[in-house]
């Protein structure tokens, strides 16, 4: 894997059987193999194996009381892909009814993973976040 900052946005397609090209940008950072799994605010979240063994490593060194729902949230959706020749990664159904996913797609970079979202719920998110809340965040570091 390639080292780097995971970032950009890409309007990609989905066909019929939930395929759809990855970023090249992005997949010579992640890998051509990565996790795909559930994510919040209705996205996906997608690691590298790495990156995905480092938080699992994490997760597991936390006391079972506080991490086992998310433990079972995020291990038992997680599902390892691998892009094929043309860069197509296979969704499985039950993640893209998780993020609602029919065709349409947007494939975003977010520092250390990408997210893939539905259209719709990425506009929706995007009014939410206000340039007030992005320049408050910016002057806190």
């Amino acid at each position: 894997m390639a080292s780097g900052l995971l970032a950009g946005t890409f309007n990609q397609s989905m066909d019929v059987k939930g395929r759809m090209t990855f970023p090249a940008r992005l997949r010579e950072i992640i890998g051509e193999k990565f996790i795909v799994t559930k994510g919040v605010d209705g996205c996906l979240f997608v690691y590298s194996l790495e990156d995905f063994e480092a938080k699992a490593a994490k997760l597991k060194e936390l006391p079972m009381a506080k991490s086992l729902p998310l433990q079972r949230s995020f291990f038992a959706s997680a599902v390892e892909v691998e892009a094929d020749k043309q860069g197509r990664i296979l969704i499985p159904a039950m993640l893209r009814a998780v993020a609602a996913l029919e065709k349409d797609v947007v494939v975003i970079g977010v520092a250390d993973h990408c997210e893939i979202w539905e259209p719709q719920r990425w506009a929706a998110f995007n009014e939410k976040f206000t340039d007030e809340d992005l320049l408050g965040l910016l002057e806190s570091f």
